[in-house]
């Protein structure tokens, strides 16, 4: 059998969502550079260690709360680390285990750059759409992950989000 390629919907629609893959990081960057000497990754790590129990996870959990490898995560956090943002301990339950804790330094850039990123991210994303294409978009998106991590090894931020869950 050979290759099903693309009928011209169906591309159309591929090289829109390529571009929105390819801006969007950008965007969100730029914004979080300029406003907090941040990257989108280095607040995503810190938004996801500031939800957490005591400000603290396992790299390996904050690994996937952040879609990260470790090795890319630990690079990004030995740079918050420097910049007193973040600390690391061994996991008192697991000494072969690795924690990682939001500073109170941490918690107040958090603060400080969160309304920033969710206006950029109003502005960019949510505000463009209807509520009918927000529910779309998030059931397309799930549709996506779920090719993409069928195992759902990534499954648990999706859920913690889900307006839906008790």
């Amino acid at each position: 059998m050979g290759t099903k390629w693309l009928t011209p919907e169906e591309l159309s629609t591929w090289v829109r969502l390529v571009a929105v893959v390819e801006l969007l990081p950008g965007a969100l960057d730029a914004q979080l550079r300029r406003d907090s000497a941040l990257t989108h990754f280095d607040y995503y790590v810190l938004a996801m260690l500031s939800e957490a129990p005591e400000r603290t996870l396992r790299m390996t959990a904050l690994a996937d709360s952040t879609t990260a490898t470790l090795a890319r995560l630990s690079h990004v956090v030995q740079r918050l680390e420097a910049r007193g943002l973040v600390e690391r301990f061994p996991c008192p339950q697991d000494r072969r285990a690795t924690n990682a804790r939001l500073t109170d330094d941490g918690m107040a850039k958090v603060r400080e750059s969160a309304p920033g990123h969710v206006e950029t991210v109003r502005g960019l994303v949510i505000d463009a759409l209807s509520p009918r294409q927000l529910d779309q978009l998030r059931e397309i998106t799930d549709a996506i992950l779920d090719r993409l991590d069928p195992g759902g090894a990534h499954n648990g931020f999706r859920q913690r989000y889900d307006p839906d869950r008790d």
